[in-house]
């Protein structure tokens, strides 16, 4: 099998990083490398993740950046892009193993929303579909690919926002995502917090803003304040 590292991005994420990396011990302890990738973290996301990890890198903010920088340390032949908030499925291992190949090399997993809107269910779907259709993979989803395919894109575009987006859209040309349909589990919390259909309608709006050539990172000023 294909040793894996899982890269996890992280930004003042005390209250749930314990959780989030206490999740992946089964995995570490079938030789899965965590590696927490800090974008300067001001509460003890740090300190807290440091015995649950192999590796801790500080990096300047970005989600691209980190996971950059995460990937550059860690030491598998597969990277998985694992956001704190998000739950691999069981056997998460195998699945991926058995998914990539000489032909096959990069996908997703389905994702559920948990949360208690009645919503979150019907963007899951769509988000889902969304992804079968066009072969664009959401950071939400557990994006993951060989270490052969990341170096030879040269990783994550360092932009503000739509770094998956951006990504996608460079591994499709090499081939199509392997589409996961075990789900991973994210967190509603984001969504509820600030609207489920003012978020719905906030990504839409940003999404068109950006393939209509709109730099991303005025995109992500516009994103930040509703996100954090």
């Amino acid at each position: 099998m294909r040793s894996i590292s899982i890269v996890m991005p992280v930004l003042n994420e005390a209250p749930a990083i314990a959780e989030a990396l206490a999740a992946l011990q089964p995995l570490r302890g079938r030789g899965v490398e965590v590696v927490v990738a800090d974008g300067g973290s001001r509460d003890d996301t740090v300190t807290l993740a440091r015995p649950l990890c192999d590796q801790v890198v500080c990096t300047p903010r970005g989600r691209a950046l980190q996971m950059n920088a995460g990937a550059a340390t860690a030491t598998g032949d597969v990277l998985l892009f694992l956001h704190a908030d998000t739950r691999l499925p069981d056997g998460a291992y195998a699945l991926i193993d058995g998914a990539l190949g000489t032909v096959r090399q990069w996908g997703r997993f389905d994702v559920r929303i948990d949360g208690r809107h009645p919503l979150l269910r019907l963007i899951a779907f769509m988000m889902n579909l969304r992804s079968r259709l066009t072969g664009i993979a959401t950071g939400d989803q557990a994006i993951f690919c060989t270490r052969a395919l990341f170096d030879r894109l040269g990783g994550f575009a360092p932009i503000a926002l739509m770094e998956d987006i951006d990504f996608s859209r460079r591994a499709s040309r090499f081939g199509a995502p392997v589409c996961l349909t075990a789900r991973v589990v994210t967190s509603g919390r984001r969504w509820e917090r600030h609207g489920v259909l003012r978020t719905v309608l906030l990504m839409w709006r940003l999404r068109l803003r950006y393939f209509l050539g709109a730099d991303p990172g005025d995109l992500a000023r516009d994103y930040r304040p509703h996100h954090e």
